[in-house]
Formats: structure tokens, C-alpha cells, sequence
């Protein structure tokens, strides 16, 4: 008897802002961007609290879409809906998670150049030899890293730099598997085996290309058979991770279940707009296009119809695009996915 829904409020409250990290003031002023923007206001706390008197949950507040997630019931919601400063209500919609059939069964495990191991092929198909002979391993660059979660005992994290990390379903500092559900789930299964594509580090075996950036890791998707699906921890993790000086978001997540194709106009979702609302804060957003193209959806999937993402398809080693990988364009008639790797 309980429904998710995003409150958005009318006015934000017009003194109070984000503290924001060194690195972010930095990244800013890289990008001509001078403090404080309008999204760096907070939510007038008032308006909070008059909701929580109601006896709601409150989830997740986004000072970026001047809205916070509230778990409560449907009187309760056509309650908040009259107050005077309430804007608009939108459901968090549930759905059931669809379990993948694919694995990786051809790798390359051949010891080659500077002991890339598995990884050669990718590394070569990016072209990304030429900066590593260089010098350039990602050293600098701050990287969010939003996924299911992260099992950083694996040897190819060893020497992970990590900033922070930070639960969004459990609302704590740890990113792996935490309850005997996530235990049954493989909770952190897919954020270690995406992570590692970027930043492992395992000579002879897996070599990532930015093994040497800063990151932020945030733990947002729920991988529970019947889930309420979490496109607010996404916009939650976006915005923590923003505040934090990141220079790049980076994420294998994406929703689709619903929306309608005509949703994907670069304007609907709410972690599309995140997504454009984190771009114009000078954060580099990639995500994927999505893995639909040999399902009835055919089609990208959010964020990545975002006009500022950067969506990438899937290729195999040989540089064809994977049946799965989703395809454009977006329903207002732009290209995606950018790159396919």
C-alpha cells in the first residue's frame, strides 16, 4: 500500500548552498563556470519539513531538480499534492528485473606488449597503447563510477586510488555486498567485473586504461529480482559525485521499462536530465546505450538519449556491433549511440 513518488517544489531556498570540494571549484573555474550556479542551492528545508510532518519517508532530496523521493501512502500523497508549494508529483516506477542469459566466453588470454594479458584487444581497438607508451594512465582525472555495487578485495584493485565511496540503497560507506539478499543476488557482481574495464589493474591479465585516475564509487542500482527502481540514487550519486570534483561520470546502467520510445527526446527522464544538468556543471557523462537491440525495444535506453551523454554501443573484438547493443536514434531524430567500443 505504499508508493514512491518524486515531490518537486516550486522555489529553492535562495541562500543556502552545497559545500563543495576543492576539486569541484577547480573543475569549474577549468570550465568558465563561476560559483555558486542555481543548482548549487539547497532545498528550502521548510518545505521539507512540513512533508516529514506528515509521517512520510523521505529517500533521496536533489537540490539539482529542486525535488526529493518520498516513500508513503495515496492519501497521504494526494495531501502533499495540494500544498501551496508543491509543484509537480511523479511516481518512481516498479518493475521486474530482467536477469541477463549472456556471458563472456571467447577471451583473448594471450601475454602480449607491456602484459596487457585479456585486455590487449580492447586496449588496441581504443587505440589506447599510444597514451599508456606515453605516460598517461588517467593520473589526474577524478572518475564517479555508478554501478551495483564494488567487491575491492579483488587483486586487480590492489592499487585502486579511491576518494570515497558511498551506498545509495543502504545509505552507508560500503559499496560491497552487504545483507544475505545482496549475498544471493551477486549485488556487486556487475559494478566489479565494469569497473575493472576501466580501472583494473592485474599485469598478465587485465590492465585497464585509467588504472592510475581518482574515483568515486557509487553503489545506486538494486539487483533484486522485484525492485523499485532506483533512478534516484542515480541522480543522488551524480550530484554527490559532482560535488566531489568529479571530472568524469561513467556508468553501465539505464531504464527503459517505463518510459515509451517518445520518452527518449533528451528531455523526459530524470536521470536524463541529471545528466545534462551535471554536463553543464563541467562533468564528462558516459553511459551506456543500453543492451535492447535483439529484444522488441530495439532502442537506447535513459540516460543515454541525454544531448550532453556520451552513449556507447557494444562491438565484439573485431569491431562489429553486438546483436544486444542498442541502437538509435533518439525519437527526436539525433544519433546515438556516439562510439561503440
Amino acid at each position: 500500500d505504499l508508493y514512491k513518488v518524486w515531490v518537486y517544489f516550486d522555489k529553492k531556498d535562495s541562500i543556502k548552498i552545497v559545500n563543495l570540494d576543492d576539486a569541484s571549484i577547480k573543475r569549474r573555474i577549468k570550465h568558465n563556470l563561476l560559483a555558486p550556479t542555481k543548482y548549487d542551492y539547497l532545498i528550502n528545508q521548510n518545505y521539507i519539513d512540513q512533508i516529514e510532518k506528515l509521517d512520510v519517508e523521505v529517500n533521496i532530496q536533489s537540490r539539482w531538480l529542486n525535488a526529493i523521493s518520498i516513500i508513503t501512502e495515496i492519501e497521504k500523497i494526494n495531501l502533499i499534492k495540494k500544498l501551496p508549494f508543491v509543484k509537480k508529483i511523479e511516481p518512481v516506477y516498479k518493475h521486474k528485473k530482467k536477469r541477463s542469459t549472456k556471458s563472456i566466453n571467447d577471451l583473448n588470454n594471450q601475454n602480449r606488449d607491456i602484459e596487457y594479458g585479456s585486455s590487449y584487444d580492447q586496449i588496441e581497438q581504443i587505440n589506447c597503447r599510444i597514451p599508456h607508451i606515453a605516460g598517461y594512465f588517467g593520473q589526474g582525472v577524478r572518475v564517479l563510477y555508478l554501478d551495483t555495487g564494488y567487491e575491492l578485495g579483488h587483486n586487480a584493485y590492489d592499487s585502486l586510488n579511491l576518494v570515497a565511496e558511498y551506498d545509495f540503497i543502504n545509505s552507508d560507506e560500503n559499496t560491497a555486498n552487504e545483507t544475505d539478499q545482496e549475498i544471493i543476488d551477486d549485488q556487486d557482481d556487475h559494478g566489479t567485473i565494469c569497473l575493472s574495464a576501466m580501472a583494473g589493474y592485474a599485469p598478465g591479465n587485465l590492465i585497464g586504461p585509467a588504472f592510475k585516475s581518482e574515483y568515486l564509487l557509487a553503489k545506486t542500482e538494486i539487483m533484486a529480482e522485484e525492485i523499485q527502481q532506483e533512478e534516484d540514487n542515480y541522480v543522488a550519486a551524480l550530484e554527490w559525485g559532482e560535488s566531489l570534483g568529479a571530472d568524469i561520470a561513467c556508468a553501465s546502467l539505464g531504464y527503459l521499462d517505463w518510459y515509451s520510445y517518445e520518452d527518449l527526446d533528451g528531455n523526459s527522464a530524470v536521470t536524463t536530465i541529471a545528466v545534462d544538468i551535471a554536463s553543464n556543471l563541467g562533468v564528462l557523462c558516459i553511459n551506456s546505450a543500453g543492451n535492447e537491440g535483439d529484444d522488441p525495444w530495439y532502442y537506447i535506453i535513459a540516460p543515454a538519449d541525454a544531448d550532453s551523454v556520451i552513449s556507447v554501443g557494444a562491438v565484439n573484438r573485431d569491431g562489429t556491433i553486438a546483436n544486444f547493443s542498442s541502437r538509435g536514434p533518439t525519437y527526436d531524430g539525433r544519433i546515438k549511440p556516439e562510439v561503440c567500443a
